[in-house]
């Protein structure tokens, strides 16, 4: 099941298909649409080169072992949020500063996570992108006082809010699917009374398709 939280508490409950019907979410993806044209940068393609040998040199370590006899290793079908979801997740809290929660992410070395009241409940997602993005920041040249205040801004300020979020039981191509069309990091996972019990990230649903062994993503 997916839903919507904000800071007034859930919004929506429902199927993927009727995610849209709620307005409130399409002010969500806009805001992630702008932030991308910003951040378009050319590839290197020599970085991408790098980034892709240590994946190419474990497949030709794991093609070795299976013809030396150490046989293929065991597939296990991946279908649903709870195969493959960050279990813990790192939360901040709404009434932390930015700064507070920028160090928090930084300790945690963490892109982005789920933004919570004193219940515990969600009521947003917090990016690091979103806190550096170019029309919130001031000028370089801004007095100290001006950058202050912006660290010193509560972080229900600059959160995503409101945010989708997934129970575990989701078919992890509905959650891509999500995530795609949001532009999103990730989804936080919630429980039947919005506690946040985890967070499935794209990088989590790629580690699965990469896992070595490798693991079947859908049966």
């Amino acid at each position: 099941m997916f839903s919507i939280y904000g800071e007034s508490g859930r919004l929506f409950k429902g199927a993927m298909e009727d995610l849209w019907r709620v307005e409130a979410l399409h002010s969500v993806t806009r805001a992630r649409r702008l932030e991308a044209q910003h951040q378009t940068a050319p590839v290197n393609p020599v970085a991408a080169r790098d980034a892709a040998a240590p994946h190419t040199l474990a497949g030709a370590a794991l093609s070795a072992y299976a013809q030396a006899g150490g046989g293929q290793p065991t597939r296990h079908p991946l279908t649903r949020v709870a195969d493959v979801m960050s279990r813990g997740a790192t939360t901040v809290g709404q009434d932390l500063t930015v700064l507070q929660a920028w160090q928090m992410l930084g300790r945690a070395g963490l892109g982005q996570a789920p933004v919570t009241n004193a219940l515990g409940e969600l009521v947003g997602l917090l990016t690091r992108a979103e806190l550096l993005n170019f029309d919130r920041l001031p000028q370089p040249d801004a007095p100290s006082l001006v950058w202050r205040a912006l660290l010193m801004q509560p972080v229900s300020a600059v959160m995503l809010s409101p945010v989708p979020a997934v129970s575990e039981d989701i078919d992890l191509r509905r959650v891509a699917r999500v995530l795609l069309d949001t532009r999103l990091p990730g989804l936080p996972v919630v429980a039947e009374e919005g506690q946040v019990t985890g967070f499935i990230s794209r990088s989590d649903i790629l580690r699965a398709v990469v896992h070595d062994p490798p693991l079947d993503l859908w049966s």
